[in-house]
């Protein structure tokens, strides 16, 4: 079961061990890193500065407890997670001279950026039908989206995404890495890609 978690090199007729990956990123030069890192890092700001507020008024304020509220609310929340996952390693890169990122790293990042990835698809389907039956059915809509039923729904998003992005993970766990563990990417879900194309 370990061996998915690193690849064995066959050369020669010896075994070597691989550690993780080598991320080349954007650029080897210290001053565009340092503008990216610049970039991203407000860009990521950015980010929380517009979803925590929905946050922090949807919890703060008892009467926009409506269900359409409440769906933007986990939305918000879902995406400041995604986003972390996918950033604060790209700006821990960007610092860095030496950018590996091992096999464990690797593979929980890849989980969770595609679980909360699938997360919040399937949330903005779940808000696109919570926003018909309030245009289509707005007398029943109290009755038919009740909060119990919101929180279900909310809860199948994330458990389908949370197995969607494990069953994806367990199944490139076992692709072969021998030879290609310098992608020239920045992050390291890329180099699920690289893994096919350098088949």
């Amino acid at each position: 079961m370990y061996v998915s978690l690193a690849c064995l090199l066959q050369e020669e007729g010896y075994l070597t061990w691989m550690s993780g990956f080598v991320l080349m990123g954007l650029s080897r030069d210290w001053k565009p890193q340092a503008g990216l890192f610049v970039f991203f890092g407000a860009t990521y700001q950015l980010t929380l500065l517009g979803n925590k507020p929905i946050v922090l008024l949807i919890g703060l304020n008892a009467q926009i407890h409506l269900p359409m509220h409440s769906f933007l609310g986990h939305l918000s929340i879902v995406d400041i997670c995604y986003t972390s996952s996918r950033v604060l390693q790209m700006l821990v890169h960007f610092l860095q001279e030496k950018k590996t990122i091992s096999f464990a790293q690797h593979g929980a990042q890849f989980l969770f950026s595609f679980a909360l990835g699938g997360t919040e698809f399937l949330l903005l389907a779940t808000m696109a039908y919570d926003h018909y039956v309030a245009i289509y059915d707005s007398l029943l809509y109290i009755a038919l989206m009740s909060p119990r039923l919101c929180i279900v729904l909310v809860a199948v998003c994330c458990l389908v995404g949370l197995a969607n992005s494990a069953t994806e993970k367990a199944i490139t766990m076992f692709l072969p890495t021998c030879r290609h563990d310098v992608p020239n990417h920045m992050a390291c879900m890329d180099t699920q890609r690289a893994r096919w194309q350098t088949r």
